[in-house]
């Protein structure tokens, strides 16, 4: 089947386009007719004009950032756009992954098509090209400051368009001359201004931000399905999610999550009550405060990123309709850094909710007649088996992790490149924490949900009484990665299958609430 194409061309892309073409769920298409190869002409046609009317272009006839008052002579001008993406090859660290540089080309490309940036249609050809062909610029993901944008990584993909550096194919890291000549594609010269244009933005930061949103709201659906199994397990109370309660706390985010739990539970009749127990502990009780509080605020940082994706963010702005060129600081990722500093703090939250639930499941005191760390053994060997114990240790150590993770980076600005960018974003620090908060718990749920699973059979066992259809329906969803655990035995392999389901998103949950 063909995947369906995403149109690269003046008009808006969302979010999810994004997500889309990092998965390889869908193709990129570059508009090829004539009014939008005219219109983005027009700026790099302003340019040339300018150069030859005026003479002093900043980053084109002049050195970069604390060094604009360099001025470079006319002979060196076609030189200068290699010296910029050369010098900042300095990055470090892991590369970023083969979905989160997609990810980076598609929102590079989208930025450039506005028109405001003084590129030509050929630079905007070879990146079209670049995404379509999986040919990935290797990119460190180390070395920005979010302002003046994401230079040193975003060197790596001016290097590449060019026919140098590394390029990430199915094959591995190989030169990307050779990835080239073997597609058929010939790498571009830079025309002035191109690789500032490449470089000086927020393409890196933003990609990450629409991965990491996509990766939270799946997540959130996915914590409120584990707490109703976490309430089945441990025979919870159901009137904790009572309509007429959430409708006096009328936060929607947080009804929503009462209403997929309660959904989840099954109970049609009046809102249950133990009367041996009438309050549950607040992870359980709690629960659809704690996951509302993400679902109240998706909305809000879904708008922030889209806006920011359908902004031009280089510097200067080209404006070649009127003929004018406007210095700024549209590279600042400020409202992506706040993004993902607030993101990271909630889906941390997550994680403490869920590991708070998985300790009550394997303690005595607290899950209500299961057996100490939901040991599924038989008598006869229950005493060399310890079930779920390090589990819980585990998942622990993976929520301390996370919410180690919830300092916020963009308080953290430092003045660099002789103070001329004195005040920085660090968006893309944020966004990378975020994403490694957002890997620790989905951990923290793939043991959560091998944890309730366990709980769930464990008190049907006792009970004879089976859980609610939808519960019912996640626990044989679960049982395809990992089965009941009766004698002990190593677990690694079943979380990694499990973790492999959530980041696919592939349990059938609830849909979501598409802004």
């Amino acid at each position: 089947m063909t995947p369906p194409k995403i149109r690269f061309d003046r008009g808006v892309l969302r979010v999810d386009d994004v997500v889309r073409l990092a998965e390889r769920r869908a193709v990129p298409e570059l508009e090829a007719g004539a009014e939008f190869t005219a219109y983005i002409s027009r700026g790099a046609e302003f340019l040339d004009k300018l150069l030859v009317e005026d003479g002093v272009v900043y980053g084109v006839t002049t050195g970069y950032g604390d060094s604009c008052t360099v001025a470079v002579p006319g002979p060196l001008v076609p030189e200068l756009p290699r010296q910029l993406y050369t010098f900042h090859g300095v990055g470090m660290g892991a590369l970023l992954g083969h979905a989160e540089t997609r990810a980076v080309l598609a929102v590079r490309l989208a930025t450039l098509c506005k028109g405001h940036s003084g590129v030509g249609y050929t630079l905007l050809r070879q990146l079209e090209q670049f995404l379509a062909r999986d040919l990935l610029p290797a990119i460190p993901e180390e070395g920005s400051v979010g302002a003046s944008g994401d230079l040193t990584p975003l060197s790596y993909v001016a290097a590449a368009l060019c026919g140098e550096r590394e390029v990430l194919t199915a094959s591995g890291v190989e030169p990307t001359a050779a990835a080239l000549a073997r597609e058929g594609l010939s790498p571009i010269g830079l025309r002035p201004k191109e690789a500032l244009a490449i470089m000086n933005g927020t393409a890196v930061m933003t990609a990450l931000a629409c991965l990491a949103y996509s990766r939270a709201e799946y997540l959130s659906r996915l914590c409120a399905r584990v707490s109703a199994m976490a309430v089945e397990a441990m025979a919870g109370n159901t009137h904790h999610y009572d309509e007429r309660l959430f409708a006096v706390k009328p936060h929607p985010g947080q009804q929503r999550t009462a209403e997929r739990i309660r959904v989840d539970l099954g109970d049609a009749t009046p809102a249950s009550r133990n009367d041996d127990r009438l309050q549950d502990r607040y992870s359980l009780r709690c629960s659809p405060h704690v996951i509302g509080v993400l679902e109240d605020a998706l909305p809000f940082l879904h708008d922030l990123i889209e806006r920011e994706l359908n902004s031009a963010t280089d510097n200067p702005i080209i404006d070649g309709e009127r003929g004018r060129v406007l210095h700024g600081g549209h590279f600042y990722g400020g409202h992506i850094a706040f993004a993902m500093d607030a993101l990271k703090q909630l889906v941390a939250n997550l994680a403490d909710l869920l590991d708070r639930q998985v300790a009550q499941l394997l303690d005595t005191k607290f899950n209500h007649g299961l057996p100490a760390n939901l040991s599924g053994a038989s008598a006869p060997r229950a005493s060399i088996n310890h079930g779920l114990k390090a589990l819980g240790i585990s998942t622990s150590a993976w929520a301390a992790e996370a919410l180690k993770l919830t300092m916020p980076a963009s308080v953290f600005s430092r003045s660099t490149e002789s103070h001329n960018q004195d005040k920085v974003s660090m968006g893309t620090i944020a966004a990378r924490d975020c994403l490694r908060v957002l890997t620790l718990t989905e951990q923290v749920a793939a043991a959560a949900l091998l944890a309730t699973a366990q709980g769930m059979e464990l008190r049907v066992r006792q009970s004879g009484k089976p859980a609610s259809a939808a519960l019912s329906a996640m626990l044989a969803q679960v049982r395809e990665d990992t089965a009941f655990l009766e004698e002990d035995r190593r677990l690694d392999g079943e979380l990694h299958a499990l973790c492999a389901r959530i980041r696919s998103r592939a349990y059938a949950l609830y849909p979501a609430e598409r802004p």
